[in-house]
């Protein structure tokens, strides 16, 4: 019964994340992905910080080591994972975008041979095929001109990839925080303040802080929609992994590309077309980094 509560739990997180997607995808079509990320990050702290506090209380110690972690943890994932990610929906469209993110287990497996000594098992070198394969085919179709949305540069889908990349960092230094006995939400309430922190000073070193009229405009509502469905998503993810373990849980979630394939079929004909070779790479990149999540 708990394992069926944690896969339900799993899809749901899956389905809240391509909501955030496809919300970012419509937002940016006349908007920027950072003003898109600084509405996301606020909505974050508005709906997790609270939990956060519940969760935490009576007792708000907080390890030295727990803190920096999770500060880590939002600068890398956070802020950088969601900036690339952000950028990549912007530029080559959702469809496109989210299989490559989804190769993030790929990228953790690989961290933890080189960082931590652990060994890549051959079912796992299966699933990096099949991710290689998934994102070949992409890239192929982003290139073709015929597409819906023409001809996309090869430096465009290196985005997606330092987002899955910085997504495969980010457990890492989570891992450390919740070994000292940190509850997990309390950890994502440090991830958002952080990562929100540090892009705000970010964008106002380089002068690109969005003005009234950006946040006035008819995109805040989508960019607001993408912070409440991303909040979900963190939420259901956690709650998730409080039930079921890792190998139940990773897995599921990798469908999410899938989920945003339906939704852009459903919502965003006018923005980008979604081919049977888009639809055939994302099964084979949500295939194949499930199996690697479950060798992770």
């Amino acid at each position: 019964m708990v394992e069926f509560l944690g896969a339900g739990l799993a899809v749901a997180a899956a389905l809240f994340l391509a909501i955030q997607v496809v919300c970012v995808r419509i937002g940016t079509d006349s908007g920027r992905s950072n003003d898109a990320l600084i509405v996301v990050l606020l909505v974050n702290i508005a709906l997790l910080v609270p939990v956060a506090l519940v969760v935490g209380y009576p007792d708000y110690t907080l390890p030295p080591d727990a803190l920096l972690s999770f500060a880590a943890a939002g600068l890398v994932g956070t802020m950088l994972g969601r900036a690339f990610e952000y950028a990549g929906i912007e530029r080559i469209g959702a469809s496109r975008s989210e299989p490559i993110k989804a190769s993030q287990p790929l990228h953790a497996a690989l961290l933890a041979v080189l960082i931590l000594g652990e060994t890549l098992t051959p079912v796992a070198g299966v699933g990096t095929v099949l991710v290689v394969v998934g994102i070949a085919i992409i890239s192929w179709e982003s290139r073709s001109a015929d597409d819906g949305m023409g001809s996309i540069s090869w430096s465009y889908l290196a985005l997606p990839l330092a987002s899955a990349f910085m997504y495969g960092i980010e457990p890492i230094f989570a891992k450390v925080g919740l070994a000292t006995g940190t509850s997990p939400f309390v950890g994502l309430g440090i991830k958002t303040l952080t990562a929100t922190v540090a892009f705000y000073a970010y964008l106002r070193y380089r002068g690109a802080l969005p003005g009234r009229a950006a946040l006035r405009s008819a995109n805040t509502k989508w960019y607001l929609g993408a912070g409440v469905a991303n909040s979900a998503f963190l939420l259901s993810y956690y709650a998730a992994l409080s039930v079921a373990p890792v190998v139940l849980v990773q897995p599921v979630l990798q469908t999410s590309p899938l989920f945003v394939i339906v939704l852009s079929v459903i919502f965003l004909q006018r923005l980008e077309r979604v081919t049977p070779r888009i639809v055939l790479a994302a099964a084979v990149v949500a295939l194949g980094a499930a199996v690697v999540s479950i060798q992770v």
